[in-house]
């Protein structure tokens, strides 16, 4: 048995309503990174400099030095660069989701006054800015507790959002489990909220962004002036609000960071998105504790079923009957790569055909013969399975007129004597008149033929009930 951890699916191609208060079309959310203080640094006990996310493009860290040129950039965003954004918000009327690394906010107390002034949400950014992808479970544990201590101490009240960042593999597990917030936002997967079971607890997640994020000034192929900054905004604006005109409304993300789009020659394009936004109707712009409180309230989480996390006899016996009397299709499909993608009509269906698809000539064509005549000896002695006798109920099957009978009677004869497998045929797909054209047509064709459509409708009606089933 393998299972593949990764959600390749998520809402798939029907995302849900997101309902945003107001009917709103769209929900623009602006996050401020405060990481100054935080960054790698030997005054902070770190073995080298910081060397991410600066106008330093491609800096290393010093082992064992102090980088003058790098801490005085850092300390830009929080002399300077914050106390300009802070005006810029504040002056529009806008609210701003800080992720706030604990010690840069212990570090910056009257930047922390001004943001709880100004009715900011202050989620945490974890203890120090630094990567955790080489931590112990033990170590990332504590110093997430550690993190939750030092934020809850400076700020005055706990966060009720987490964002790491420089994640691990573990962070989003351990962030649930030792703080177990309003939501997480370590993930870049979606245009939506959503639950992810952790454990026994269901954790709504916030995806966040990375591209949407004045980081990309500081990366190799971002962008170069703030008109760059400003039309990637916009554009990715248009995009949402479109789809929110058309009945799917989303959410928008905007990453900030006070020594990046701080600078006077970027702040400008953040004013003109803000002005650019502030032009239409239907636009929300709440803080990211605003977002998960309605999803929490409007869509909470719904239990459903996980196939790819079912035991073989729960598997086998939920979707053996599938194929008709072939338990050994789901047998051999719960030994497959599954993982939630296959959580889903479409998941399960792709699973079970490929079983079906790679199996022997004879293994297949003892599943066709699995298959009862349609309106057959079976059927009228009732002995039918459940799935068989609801569909070919569905379309009549089981009130024919004498003639229908007889009529049946003789194809089911005809082509069963031709082919050696009774005719099959998605009842579901047709009414009781298409059926016997097909009948009629299907019975002259040759017998590779007629396997081969045979197999087709095989699948087809195996997908048909697993719809009904998921």
């Amino acid at each position: 048995m393998a299972r593949y951890p990764r959600d390749m699916i998520g809402y798939g191609p029907k995302p849900p309503d997101a309902a945003w208060p107001g009917g709103a079309r769209i929900a623009v959310q602006f996050v401020l990174n405060y990481e100054e203080g935080g960054e790698n640094n030997l005054l902070h006990g770190d073995a080298a400099s910081e060397a991410f996310l600066s106008e330093i493009v491609g800096a290393a860290a010093w082992p064992g030095a102090r980088h003058w040129n790098m801490e005085t950039i850092y300390e830009y965003g929080a002399r300077a660069g914050f106390w300009r954004l802070h005006r810029v918000f504040t002056g529009a009327g806008v609210p701003v989701t800080v992720y706030g690394v604990a010690t840069a906010l212990a570090r910056g107390p009257e930047q922390v006054e001004a943001m709880k002034d100004a009715g900011w949400e202050i989620a945490s950014h974890g203890l120090k800015w630094i990567e955790h992808k080489d931590m112990s479970e033990d170590e990332e544990r504590a110093q997430i507790a550690e993190a939750l201590r030092l934020h809850t101490e400076v700020v005055g009240t706990p966060p009720r959002g987490w964002y790491t960042g420089r994640a691990s593999m573990n962070t989003v597990r351990l962030a649930a489990e030792v703080v177990a917030p309003a939501y997480i936002s370590d993930t870049y997967d979606d245009d939506l909220p959503y639950w992810l079971r952790i454990g026994a607890r269901n954790q709504l997640i916030i995806p966040y962004t990375l591209d949407a994020n004045d980081m990309r000034f500081a990366t190799p192929q971002g962008f170069n002036s703030g008109d760059q900054f400003f039309g990637y905004l916009r554009d990715s604006f248009d995009a949402l609000y479109a789809e929110g005109q058309a009945g799917a409304a989303k959410m928008m993300s905007v990453g900030l960071h006070c020594r990046l789009v701080g600078r006077p020659g970027r702040v400008q394009a953040l004013r003109r998105f803000i002005d650019y936004i502030q032009g239409f109707e239907g636009v929300w712009c709440p803080r990211r504790i605003e977002i998960a409180e309605h999803w929490a309230r409007v869509h909470p989480p719904v239990e459903r079923e996980r196939p790819h996390l079912m035991a073989r006899p729960a598997f086998v016996e939920r979707f053996g009957g599938v194929f008709e009397h072939s338990p050994w299709i789901a047998e051999r499909a719960f030994e497959l790569e599954l993982g939630p993608a296959h959580d889903t009509a479409a998941g399960i269906h792709n699973a079970l055909a490929r079983v079906f698809r790679s199996a022997s000539d004879d293994e297949r064509l003892g599943v066709l013969r699995a298959h009862p005549d349609l309106a057959g000896k079976l059927a009228a002695a009732k002995r039918l399975t459940t799935e068989s006798m609801s569909e070919q109920a569905s379309v009549g099957l089981d009130a024919l007129t004498d003639a229908e009978r007889a009529r049946f009677t003789e194809l089911n004869a005809a082509y069963t004597a031709k082919h050696r497998f009774p005719f099959i045929i998605a009842v579901r797909d047709h009414d009781k008149a298409g059926i016997l054209v097909a009948f009629e047509q299907r019975l002259e064709n040759d017998t590779n033929s007629e396997i081969a459509e045979a197999c087709r409708q095989v699948e087809r009606i195996a997908r048909l009930r697993l719809e009904e089933m998921l």
